[in-house]
């Protein structure tokens, strides 16, 4: 993880001086000058390449990437290999080079992990260099991934070379960013799956034996909880993607209420209050179901005349406020933040940690959850949603 960051924070320092410099050339009447003019050509072509290499070090990404390399790099020809040696993609004029030449000089780079030149000064070839492309990890373990391949018109000067392998490490610092956002997406995708390993066992057949009772006593009831907790199972347990918007979450969670009505009757009492502005706002799947899970638990745990879950979606300008309440008996808010609640398995409470998580994950750190709560005051669990954030969606 500290390389992860170590990776971040050079990126960042990168991206910060970028920004500096494009603010800097905004400042001045236009690029008056080569030297503007060259350097904005250069932000422009880098910024291209680091775009189309977003989804790794694929055949797609290479075609789309080698261009813009090529130009970075001043080379006649560019190719993006990976670890194996195999040609992802080339642009440019190669014509006077063997493929197998420039796959055998990609082949030998990657297995010494050094830079590898192949200069045929004095026949009609052209020089070849190849930069071994490393993954993120200590100096001691990082693996090759691919091989960036520059054909060049002359014998390379030192300059030249230089700039390859500082290309080669831009190239290298864009796909650990895309690795990490994989990864993140792996993570996002695990936390989801553990969510739903948390869906209580014990609600599904207190449901199910509720479902049974009014076969007997009350058939029409009893398909209409068939029918919500069918679909109840198929929205919790779908295969789609790891966002869904308010009104589908909150139409899961009236499901489940019903179903939890059906069991404790006049005891459990659940009162929805959504802005229809609202409905449409994209969240992260199953956030909703375990906050209210909880507090349906918490609100009957210990409460000789039941309990009552308010659930509110009120606008708030360009956010939406989500809060979940019940009139329970509370909790110590030290074990709240030591996160012993949520490792103790006898505890009421499931999923807090994972939803916190996740909304830090999608939208940042400041929108992770708040809980305000003390014991014999009920509990309040408050999460601020963007109405929009770019690459979320449903």
């Amino acid at each position: 993880m500290s390389s992860i960051v170590a990776v971040l924070v050079t990126v960042g320092l990168a991206v910060v001086a970028v920004l500096a410099i494009a603010a800097w050339l905004r400042s001045r009447a236009g690029f008056t000058t080569p030297a503007e003019r060259a350097v904005h050509a250069t932000l422009a072509t880098a910024g291209a390449a680091a775009r189309a290499l977003t989804g790794g070090l694929t055949e797609k990404g290479a075609a789309e990437a080698a261009p813009y390399l090529r130009e970075l790099i001043d080379a006649s020809a560019v190719a993006l290999c990976d670890a194996s040696g195999t040609l992802l993609a080339i642009d440019g004029d190669s014509a006077d080079v063997s493929r197998s030449a420039l796959l055998d000089a990609a082949t030998t780079s990657a297995r010494t992990g050094r830079q590898h030149l192949v200069d045929h000064r004095d026949g009609p070839g052209r020089a070849v260099v190849c930069q071994p492309l490393f993954s993120d990890g200590a100096s001691d373990d990082r693996a090759c991934i691919g091989v960036l391949v520059a054909v060049l018109r002359a014998s390379p000067t030192p300059g030249l070379l230089r700039t390859l392998t500082e290309v080669g490490r831009y190239v290298e610092s864009q796909l650990a960013l895309a690795e990490l956002d994989a990864s993140r997406e792996r993570l996002a995708h695990a936390e989801m799956l553990a969510l739903r390993a948390q869906i209580s066992p014990h609600f599904i057949y207190n449901a199910l034996t509720t479902i049974a009772a009014f076969v007997r006593t009350n058939p029409d009831r009893a398909r209409e909880l068939i029918l919500d907790f069918a679909d109840f199972t198929r929205y919790s347990f779908r295969k789609a993607g790891q966002f869904t918007t308010l009104a589908e979450e909150l139409q899961n969670v009236e499901r489940y209420l019903a179903l939890e009505q059906a069991r404790f009757g006049d005891r459990l009492r659940a009162r929805l209050h959504v802005a229809p502005e609202t409905l449409g706002i994209v969240i992260p799947f199953l956030v909703l179901q375990p906050l209210v899970e909880n507090a349906v638990r918490h609100g009957l745990a210990g409460q000789e005349g039941g309990g009552t879950v308010v659930i509110t979606a009120a606008d708030a300008g360009t956010e939406c406020l989500l809060t979940i309440e019940d009139d329970g008996a509370g909790m110590d808010p030290q074990r709240l933040r030591s996160g012993e609640l949520d490792h103790d398995p006898a505890d009421i409470h499931v999923g807090l940690n994972n939803v916190d998580e996740r909304m830090r994950q999608v939208f940042g750190d400041e929108y992770g959850i708040v809980v305000e709560t003390a014991p014999g005051a009920g509990t309040k669990v408050i999460l601020r949603l963007p109405k929009f954030r770019p690459g979320v969606r449903a």
